[in-house]
């Protein structure tokens, strides 16, 4: 099984600088490619002198995360791909437990590695952790994250179980299989496109796993930092759009109860003295309903499963029974 390694890039020349190194170093089985989504800083000219035995791929313009990596992919035949973001360390033979994961399952579609944080190492890193699921109403946690709240990394995740969904950080796939499911939805832009990929893959019996023998140190927030508006904004629109697409019953209900809690996010950023990530949940839901009938559509054209989710709620567990850590939910 041959690997592709696929690092999405826009203006991200530091990124580069600091990471780029250790994945040349550890990925020697694997091809390298580069996708530039229309960077204007010297990225290009510092690859062209340093890697410039790394393929590289040239988006016109910034496409997002959906976006450039559905271009950008059309060129690439590798069996296995391997999406990893522009601030990610790997390690010594990281690719050889997922590799075999693959070949030793073949219903297997998606996976990623144990994902810790580049900057305290013996934590597990936001996005991604050990494994991701969804909740009641539709909100994303991991093995090792709920909400804000990061474990320490004791192995206590480190058996290689099924999962819903797959970090974006270092996103393993079939390349068969991105293409069979028509990529990511580029009107996500960024943010929870990899969940929604990964529900459709579920929806066809496709398996996901987190294979934690592999491990990788995510900085967080290179590309867009966790605490801009801009991401609140994205994750709440995204989520919403997610859910009308991919639920499996009680859409309506489901929706209702999931705004009453983006209603308590709203006035909990207020009273944070937090006004602009407020108004960004504001703006995400004013969006979510002009295009309510697109995605309503969708949903229409999709198999949905009856199984997807914990069947809590993070919501009510994390707040009111002060349950922290994800295997309690």
């Amino acid at each position: 099984m041959n690997i592709a390694i696929v690092i999405l890039n826009y203006n991200g020349i530091e990124l580069l600088k600091q990471f780029l190194p250790s994945v040349v170093a550890n990925s020697k089985e694997a091809s390298l490619y580069i996708i530039d989504n229309g960077s204007t800083d010297s990225s290009l000219q510092y690859l062209a002198e340093n890697f410039s035995n790394i393929n590289l791929i040239n988006n016109e313009k910034n496409l997002g995360y959906a976006g450039g990596y559905n271009h950008g992919l059309r060129e690439i035949k590798e069996d296995l791909i391997c999406l990893l973001n522009s601030d990610v360390e790997v390690t010594a033979n990281w690719l050889e437990s997922i590799k075999a994961s693959f070949e030793e399952n073949p219903d297997l579609g998606i996976a990623q590695p144990k994902i810790l944080d580049y900057k305290n190492k013996n934590r597990f890193e936001y996005a991604g952790a050990s494994g991701g699921f969804i909740d009641k109403y539709g909100f994303p946690f991991c093995r090792g994250r709920v909400f804000d709240w990061v474990e320490v990394d004791n192995c206590q995740y480190n058996d290689s179980i099924e999962i819903l969904w797959a970090s974006g950080a270092c996103f393993f796939i079939r390349n068969s299989l991105f293409k069979d499911l028509g990529g990511f939805d580029a009107s996500f832009f960024a943010h929870m496109e990899e969940i929604d990929l990964c529900w459709r893959a579920f929806n066809q019996n496709h398996k996901c796993r987190v294979v934690p023998q592999s491990t990788v140190y995510h900085l967080g927030g290179g590309t867009l930092n966790y605490g801009t508006p801009q991401k609140t904004f994205l994750n709440f629109r995204n989520s919403l759009f997610m859910l009308v697409k991919n639920l499996p019953h009680h859409l309506f209900r489901t929706l209702v109860v999931r705004m009453t809690f983006d209603g308590l996010a709203f006035f909990k950023m207020m009273l944070e003295l937090k006004p602009r990530h407020a108004f960004a949940i504001f703006q995400a839901h004013f969006y979510f309903y002009f295009h309510f009938p697109k995605y309503l559509n969708q949903r229409r054209t999709m198999k949905n499963t009856t199984r997807y989710y914990k069947t809590k709620s993070i919501v009510w567990s994390y707040y009111v029974n002060k349950i922290k850590t994800s295997d309690c939910l």
